[in-house]
């Protein structure tokens, strides 16, 4: 009876997610759209860090390994699918969503279910937006046929260096540190991950904020690149990038004016910065283990993202504020009435915007001399850090208050609770 009770609706749940898996796995559109290309491998790859941060056990490691053997089986000897390596971290992030949710659903303490749960969702919600990020960038393409990365390129050489050429032919040349690079460019949902999982075991709920921080950076960014639509200097000069400068005495004549360009409007301000900047804030609390690798990732991934030419170097600088703006939205267990959150809020907004302005139409302001951007480019990290660190005490000042409540009240710790949550 308690078999028929609660076990036939568990039965029932789990051939669901096996049948969903499964189709997605051997789906040939999924394959040619997604499975198959770096950037989505690597999120789904991600939940590997998630799944086993939270409940490591060789249990589910041996079953991630079958069920990732036998979709490449399928994929690749039945269906005769291109067997490619980013293929091979789909199928064993595919895997894990699987093993995590059947776990999820047979488990019999409420306290586990719910940590696997933790894990899970976030993990469904961060591939998730990842797939639809390709349509949300097509939109932002189609409303705008012109870019406005003439006026980045003005100010990029304002500050008399030629970023995107300098970073472009250091990536091209040194063939190490292009490589790990590009891992760590491509790679965005490993840091991501490790930070939301490391905050999720140590902290418990208090790892929602950062959760929601990674999920809203895209659709927040998106936003952006409709007030401000660039490419980067790759798409605007083709193969020319990055053995072909533009000239450095030629550029106070050049007519600044939007110009049609191919390419996906993606650029300002570079989400790939806010992603590693707010994964290496949040990482503060966690192991140095953690910390050293969201410190990496936050190193290498400002250097790709000039060296692929995806990117101006103002890019990065707006990136500051724009992440600064993102994690006082998410800082919701303080209140919006003053405070550290709501100055933290229009810090952030109204410094990325007024960089948009400024970039758009104070270009010979930038190049009276050198100083200029320079100055403005310091302030903007260093006032971005600190307001950041403002707003991390503020929350971590509530959250040790409430500790002591609840503790001064139950007679028990707080974060012993919060942990099991």
């Amino acid at each position: 009876m308690a078999f028929e009770r609660n076990g036939i609706p568990k039965l029932i749940l789990t051939l669901l997610l096996i049948a969903c898996g499964a189709a997605f796995a051997l789906s040939g559109q999924m394959y040619k759209e997604a499975l198959a290309d770096s950037f989505f491998a690597f999120a789904l790859a991600s939940v590997l860090i998630l799944h086993f941060r939270v409940k490591p056990r060789w249990q589910d490691a041996a079953l991630v390994l079958v069920i990732t053997a036998v979709l490449a089986g399928i994929d690749f000897k039945v269906l005769h699918y291109t067997a490619r390596f980013a293929a091979w971290l789909s199928f064993a992030g595919i895997a894990s969503f699987l093993v995590m949710a059947v776990r999820a659903v047979w488990a019999q303490a409420p306290g586990e279910r719910r940590m696997l749960l933790y894990a899970w969702v976030p993990a469904l919600l961060f591939v998730g937006s990842d797939y639809f990020a390709s349509d949300m960038i097509a939109w932002t393409n189609a409303a705008h046929p012109k870019t406005l990365d003439l006026y980045l390129l003005s100010f990029d050489y304002s500050t008399r260096v030629e970023w995107p050429f300098v970073a472009g032919r250091s990536y091209a040349l040194h063939h190490w540190l292009h490589a790990f690079a590009l891992i760590a460019y491509v790679g965005l949902a490993i840091p991501v991950a490790m930070v939301y999982a490391g905050r999720l075991v140590r902290f418990g709920k208090r790892a929602f904020p950062a959760m929601l921080a990674f999920l809203i950076t895209g659709p927040l960014g998106v936003l952006f690149y409709n007030l401000f639509p660039a490419c980067g200097p790759h798409n605007l000069f083709q193969n020319g990038f990055p053995f072909v400068p533009f000239p450095m005495e030629r550029i106070q004549h050049l007519l600044l004016e939007p110009l049609a360009t191919t390419g996906p409007r993606n650029a300002m301000p570079s989400l790939h910065m806010a992603w590693v900047l707010l994964a290496w804030w949040y990482s503060r609390g966690l192991s140095r283990i953690e910390r050293g690798i969201a410190f990496a990732f936050l190193a290498l991934t400002a250097f790709a993202t000039l060296g692929t030419g995806e990117h101006w170097f103002a890019d990065l600088i707006v990136a500051f504020p724009f992440a600064v703006m993102v994690q006082a939205i998410c800082a919701y267990s303080l209140s919006w009435k003053g405070g550290e959150r709501l100055t933290s809020f229009f810090f952030g907004a109204l410094l990325t915007l007024g960089w948009m302005v400024a970039l758009r139409y104070a270009a010979p302001l930038f190049w009276l001399s050198p100083i200029i951007p320079w100055a403005l480019s310091a302030a903007t990290v260093a006032l971005s850090y600190i307001r950041q660190a403002k707003l991390a005490a503020a929350v971590e000042a509530l959250a040790a208050q409430t500790a002591g409540d609840r503790s001064g009240n139950s007679g028990g710790p707080v974060l012993a609770m919060e942990s099991e949550a």
